[in-house]
């Protein structure tokens, strides 16, 4: 029998044993833990699936082990299958039988492995790549494997095949990812000024009509005001027929619809845009470093195309405001294949609404004439009859799987008869003013994919504009008539080539045909003048994009060279945009480019037609109305963050071979026809930020430009279109259903040239005349304008949707004057001063039901 103390040493013994035993138990841990401890010792990588060694709870072996003798201690402990790949890679698995599928995963450009990358079998079995690009998955039953990276382009491997995939000698995939090929138009601010206006990175601004948020003044998505929301585009008169990009004149601007070369952009004096603003799907617009694609423009191009796809379901939207209503339907003929057309007629023939008497008023009754000696008002009014439309249609068919067809067709009329009369020292004087214009246009749009790498597309596209004018002065039964007619068709070719995913080269040929006519003809005394013109011209363009989202450089070079046939002259044109992420958020952007064109709209008379749409449009002879011939160069910086953005812009433009008759002067170079230049230089400012539903922006332009005339004594004087300063403000706030928008802008008046005295040169009794000043002596007023709008948009149950709009232009009806010239009233010998102002307060209400 044990003694008390022998029990006392064998109880002792009994629990430490049981202790240590316990405590050899608690050092058994993850098998995970351990195989990144051997991972990290070691160097080595050993990959495995999760599911194979989830739940595996071992002692770890001693550190001093070598590696070899961990592994086979790690064998025997978990009974699974180790393999050695070589000095650096092992691989396990389950000893049971499984198809495993293993591989590493390069970049193609630089060969380096690719951590994170995502691989899915067709079973829905799942791995990812290890630090050294290293996968296994299990394959089973599988027939191909997806492999996904964030900036690569996504493969899909098909088993039984080989398709860009090598197997190494241990019968692993070799597989190499390409960086994804980004669109050279990436965004660098998506939201620029308003949701649906973007800023790529080669320089131009993109417009989603559709997507567009709301703008100061403004309750639809009008194509030409949206535009003049961007700095650096103004226009001097508040007219879309006569937009300014950087100094200058809208002839000198190109606007394409669908292909199409546009010669009409307004309607009712361009007080409205002449592109119905429910069809356009996207609008571009460049600046400066325009692709060498485009051509006949020595500023700005502004391209709209429309939507090229198909709707799973009919879309139909009808719309009305106090100028105008509208329709628009599309629909899918079949699979393959959908027609889209947009319709607008004015209202303005069938009701005088208040937005209507305001336009009026800016057209006509709000130009102010004085006797010039005896500051007297003129009494001056008239009557008229006005109404516009545009219609515009698009059809489109996928032929197989490679080729596609395009139709466009839009056409555009204005039509407008004004009697005049005015009564000056009791003398009554009245003429009868008739003006159409007309602008048709078709192109026809063929597009090959050859290959994912390789496509074609071909445009024959045709546009007619006209213009025909007819005054009747009752008095002396004098009639004139004016006739205008431009015809411009041709062809264009353009073949894409992907070289490499960060690579690629556009090659191109443009033949174009442009004929234009021009008829004067008076009845008391008779005179009658026909001047027809064609020119054809040539072009081969080259064109280079370079992207490198990784190196975040977007380089886009090409050169265009025009032969004109009539001048036996060619004109070699380089165009430039380059932009580089110096640091995160922040962009150098450089742009340049060289343009000409041989299309111009010159003014006869400024006073002809009631001085509403006189201009017309001629070609160049290369003598006394030479090629227009721009260079021009920017740099600008970019910083977006945090939703603030900023845009700093400089830019110089030169403009060679303009004529003074483009240029709308109304002092002593009104009837001289001399060429010169033009040189502006400037810069460019936008602050922006974001704050959840509420954006604000504050734009900033300044810009030096003055013409160059050797013929004349004063041969250099401020461009008619310089606005030295320009300011624009606004606030937009953008919730659920409700949009408002409250903005101003001020900018400094336009130049004008005033008299040297009120009294008459009579030296020649023939030909009385002012004596003036030189040219652009003095500025006009400063101008600033308020003006704000909101829309609300609510959804019924059958998905109808309802859409209110409320604007007003000139809030506080500030009294803007925009021009100011002086002519010579025969009757009663005296000089008058004519002042033309911006609209009165303008209230317009809209309503549109869509579905």
């Amino acid at each position: 029998m044990l003694s008390r103390k022998h029990f006392h040493i064998l109880f002792f013994c009994f629990f430490f044993v049981t202790a240590i035993h316990a405590q050899d138990k608690n050092k058994a841990i993850a098998l995970k833990t351990i195989l990144e401890s051997i991972e990290k010792q070691h160097h080595v990588s050993i990959n495995y699936l999760e599911n194979d060694i989830t739940g595996i709870r071992i002692v770890p072996p001693k550190k001093s082990l070598s590696l070899d003798m961990k592994i086979n201690y790690l064998q025997k402990k978990t009974n699974l299958q180790f393999d050695k790949l070589d000095k650096l890679f092992y691989t396990i698995s389950s000893k049971k039988e499984t198809a495993i599928i293993c591989g590493t995963i390069y970049n193609k450009s630089d060969n380096s492995p690719i951590a994170g990358v995502n691989i899915q079998s067709s079973i829905g079995t799942h791995a990812v790549t290890n630090n050294n690009g290293y996968f296994e998955i299990n394959g089973e039953t599988s027939t191909f494997i997806t492999i996904s990276y964030i900036g690569y382009t996504t493969q899909k491997i098909a088993l039984q095949e080989q398709t860009n995939a090598k197997k190494s000698n241990k019968d692993c995939f070799k597989i190499n990812l390409e960086v994804e090929i980004l669109n050279l138009e990436s965004v660098i601010a998506n939201h620029y000024l308003a949701s649906g206006i973007s800023k790529t990175n080669d320089g131009k601004f993109e417009i989603k009509p559709k997507k567009l948020g709301i703008l100061p003044g403004l309750i639809e998505p009008d194509v030409l005001q949206t535009m003049l929301q961007i700095p650096g585009v103004y226009s001097t008169d508040e007219s879309l027929a006569s937009i300014n990009v950087r100094g200058g004149t809208n002839d000198q601007n190109l606007f394409l619809w669908n292909g199409i070369k546009m010669y009409q952009t307004g309607h009712f004096f361009g007080l409205i845009s002449a592109f119905n603003p429910y069809l356009p799907h996207t609008i571009s617009i460049s600046k400066n470093g325009s692709s060498p694609f485009y051509g006949e423009s020595v500023s700005s191009v502004v391209d709209i195309s429309s939507d090229q796809q198909q709707l799973k379901k009919p879309s139909f939207s009808a719309g009305i405001n106090m100028i105008n209503a509208d329709v628009y339907f599309k629909f899918n003929l079949n699979k393959k294949g959908f027609i889209e057309m947009a319709s607008r007629r004015s209202i303005t023939d069938l009701a005088h609404t208040p937005t209507y008497d305001s336009y009026y008023n800016k057209a006509f009754q709000n130009t102010t004439i004085t006797n010039y000696t005896t500051k007297q008002n003129v009494d001056f009014n008239s009557e008229e009859k006005f109404k516009f439309y545009d219609i515009s249609l698009k059809y489109l068919q996928n032929i197989g799987e490679k080729d596609q067809l395009n139709i466009d067709l839009i056409t555009i009329n204005d039509q407008l008869n004004v009697f005049q009369k005015s009564t000056t020292d009791n003398v009554y004087q009245s003429e009868n003013n008739l003006l159409i214009q007309k602008n048709h246009g078709a192109n026809l749009s063929w597009t090959r994919n050859w290959s994912p790498k390789n496509s074609t597309k071909i445009n024959a596209f045709i546009s007619s504009y006209e213009l025909d004018a007819e005054t009747s002065k009752i008095q002396s039964s004098q009639t004139v008539k004016q006739e205008n007619l431009m015809l411009d068709d041709g062809l264009k070719i353009e073949n894409n080539h992907q070289i490499s995913s960060k690579f690629s080269i556009n090659e191109g040929y443009q033949f174009e045909e442009m004929g234009a006519t021009n008829l004067d003809a008076v009845n008391n005394p008779l005179y009658y003048r026909k001047r027809k013109q064609v020119l054809r011209t040539h072009a081969v363009i080259a064109e280079g994009k370079y992207n490198d989202p990784i190196k975040k450089i977007t380089l886009n070079t090409g050169i265009r060279a025009n032969y004109i046939e009539e001048f036996k002259k060619t004109l070699i044109e380089p165009r430039l945009q380059f932009n580089y992420e110096m640091a995160p958020n922040l962009n150098l952007e450089v742009l340049g480019e060289f343009k000409s064109q041989n299309t111009f709209q010159v003014i006869d008379l400024q006073q002809d037609y009631f001085g509403i749409e006189k201009r017309r449009w001629i070609l160049s002879n290369n003598n006394s109305i030479p090629i227009q011939k721009s260079k021009q160069a920017s740099i600008g910086l970019s910083f977006a963050k945090n939703n603030w953005l900023l845009s700093l812009d400089n830019f110089y433009k030169t403009v060679n071979g303009i004529n003074s008759s483009s240029q709308g002067f109304q002092n002593q170079l009104e009837l001289v026809k001399i060429n010169g230049d033009y040189i502006v230089w400037g810069g460019e400012m936008l602050i922006q930020k974001k704050i959840n539903h509420f954006t604000t922006w504050l734009s900033y332009t300044y810009n030096e430009n003055n013409y160059h005339f050797l013929d004349i004594n004063q041969n250099e004087f401020p461009n008619n279109f310089e606005l030295s300063h320009f300011v624009s403000w606004a606030g937009t706030y953008e919730i659920k259903k409700l949009k408002i928008a409250l903005g101003s802008k001020w900018h400094s008046g336009k130049p004008e040239t005033t008299p040297l005295t009120n009294v008459i040169d009579n030296s020649n009794t023939s030909n009385p005349k002012i004596n003036y000043n030189f040219p652009n002596n003095k500025n006009l007023n400063d101008f600033f304008q308020i003006n704000f709008s909101a829309t609300y948009k609510w959804e019924t149950f059958n998905e109808t949707i309802y859409n209110l709009g409320f604007s007003v232009i000139n809030v506080t009806n500030r009294k803007n004057e925009i021009n100011e010239f002086y002519r010579i009233n025969s009757t009663t010998n005296t000089i008058e001063d004519v002042k033309n102002y911006s609209l009165d307060r303008t209230f317009n209400v809209s309503f549109r039901v869509s579905f």
